[in-house]
């Protein structure tokens, strides 16, 4: 997974404050300004969202304006699941 996170440039996980993602680990990367992509770190599992903020101050601190599941429980091995990330930063 860490190679995923490395080569895509996600952050490092962070404890999220907003109780958008019940306090689990997140972990982001920029789409564009008010777009990003967050991994939530969810016990041994990652689930991967699209969301929309209004700025990257405000991840893990408030609320997202937009928040969509891509993906429970992130498998690098699963193509379908690889597709999915690349549909958003390719």
């Amino acid at each position: 997974m860490n190679n995923i996170l490395d080569y895509y440039e996600f952050s490092n996980f962070f404890k999220d404050e907003s109780g958008s993602f019940s306090g689990n680990e997140i972990s982001f990367t920029e789409l564009n300004e008010t777009h990003f992509l967050i991994f939530e770190k969810e016990k041994e599992q990652f689930n991967l969202y699209v969301s929309k903020y209004s700025g990257k101050k405000d991840i893990g601190k408030k609320e997202p304006e937009i928040l969509e599941l891509v993906v429970k429980n992130y498998d690098k091995s699963i193509s379908e699941h690889r597709v999915a990330l690349r549909k958003y930063v390719e």
